[in-house]
């Protein structure tokens, strides 16, 4: 798939009623053999900033799962691995950071500091998605994590990208 194909259907799960998280990591389980029943499970409680807490934005959630996917620690004692996967995860939030000025659910959205977190989703109206910047958002981290597969994305201190 071409980055622009998986944009597009990383747009589609959003549209469809998917969170972010879901949309973004989503649009990647058939490339990991991974059913998409259960890539939806695995990242469905990401969404909104972590369970609509407005912590960590989903797509960002969405992303660094894709680099755990890719370069995840596998064996307990390997802690090079660990090392590599978490830079790779602050690379990629770093360029996500750079380019919207922060990871972080609630600022992305402009809500107020002491905005309620809620446990309801709000309704999907053509209000809901001309007012939310997540379309956005899930295009960004879908396009830095192909630049990062691609090498256009350093991977923080040298380290090599696969």
């Amino acid at each position: 798939m071409t980055k622009d194909e998986r944009i597009l259907r990383a747009r589609e799960l959003f549209l469809q009623g998917y969170n972010c998280s879901q949309a973004v990591f989503c649009s990647y389980a058939e490339d990991y053999g991974i059913p998409l029943e259960l890539a939806l499970r695995v990242s469905a409680s990401l969404g909104g900033g972590i369970a609509r807490m407005r912590e960590t934005c989903g797509a960002v959630c969405g992303m660094a799962m894709l680099a755990g996917m890719e370069e995840g620690q596998t064996q307990p004692n390997d802690p090079q691995q660990k090392q590599k996967n978490y830079k790779i995860v602050q690379q990629l939030a770093s360029e996500f950071r750079e380019k919207h000025g922060s990871i972080k659910c609630s600022e992305l959205l402009g809500l107020r500091k002491d905005a309620p977190i809620e446990a309801t989703p709000d309704e999907r109206t053509a209000e809901y998605y001309k007012k939310r910047p997540c379309l956005q958002m899930i295009e960004s981290a879908v396009e830095i994590f192909e630049d990062w597969k691609d090498g256009r994305v350093d991977d923080c201190a040298g380290l090599e990208n696969r």
